[in-house]
């Protein structure tokens, strides 16, 4: 979010900036992240081209042999369309050196449909019919990390199965990010602030686990989960996360 940090009287008077030198910037940039879209229709890869421009990232899109580049070539995000063979893509890009820990958007369906999905650690799913507005506030909410501008994101987003389980509740959600702090969740269930609950979940090479933590906020269809920090297995989820950074 954007703040002031002087006056316009305090301001310093600086020097008209060099177009040519500006331009070079932007480019350099925009070849600094690309990403890949996949098995998308013409509308939709035309919507999410121009949004990904927006933010500085490079769409490419990739048609023919896209199992075999998705396995051989460096892109920092992939948008796939989940229909049939989205598996196998998925698969070359996880199994792959270059890709193992790009940023993956699906593109269909709802949270529940993309569960079959979990175990290639889908990060977020651009939803049917695509909406412009949404779709920028999803890449805006995801940019840091396909950007590698790690030091201001701290959180990952990333979709997965969760289990909740606390004094009188029970139930499965649907993670959105997680830190090394807490977690955020997707789920119809009405569930009371301050409630203690233990989640267990699995993030791509990290088995599955249980960790204790309470509910710490609430809104519509959305919860959060704040850790417990005298549980020693958090100290699992920072090194899935360093390592994730990393990569």
């Amino acid at each position: 979010m954007d703040k002031a940090f002087a006056s316009a009287k305090s301001a310093p008077i600086l020097p008209p900036l060099n177009p040519a030198r500006v331009n070079a910037v932007v480019s350099a940039r925009k070849a600094t992240a690309r990403t890949a879209l996949v098995g998308l229709s013409e509308p939709a890869r035309a919507l999410l081209d121009e949004c990904f421009r927006q933010f500085g990232i490079e769409p490419v899109v990739v048609s023919a042999d896209a199992e075999e580049r998705l396995s051989k070539e460096k892109f920092e995000a992939c948008v796939l369309g989940l229909g049939t063979g989205a598996d196998m893509l998925m698969e070359a890009a996880r199994s792959s050196r270059s890709n193992s820990r790009c940023v993956l958007y699906g593109v269909g369906g709802n949270a529940q449909q993309a569960m079959k999905y979990s175990k290639y650690g889908i990060n977020a799913m651009f939803q049917e019919p695509l909406e412009r507005q949404a779709a920028l506030k999803l890449i805006r909410a995801t940019r840091m990390l396909v950007l590698h501008e790690f030091r201001r994101y701290v959180r990952i987003p990333v979709m997965t199965e969760v289990s909740v389980i606390g004094e009188k509740v029970r139930f499965s959600a649907t993670s959105i990010e997680m830190s090394t702090g807490g977690m955020s969740l997707r789920t119809p269930e009405d569930v009371s602030v301050g409630t203690n609950v233990e989640v267990s979940f699995s993030l791509l090479t990290l088995p599955r686990m249980a960790m204790k933590g309470v509910i710490s906020w609430r809104k519509p269809k959305l919860i959060g989960v704040r850790f417990d920090q005298t549980d020693e297995r958090r100290k699992k989820v920072k090194v899935w996360i360093d390592s994730y950074l990393e990569n």
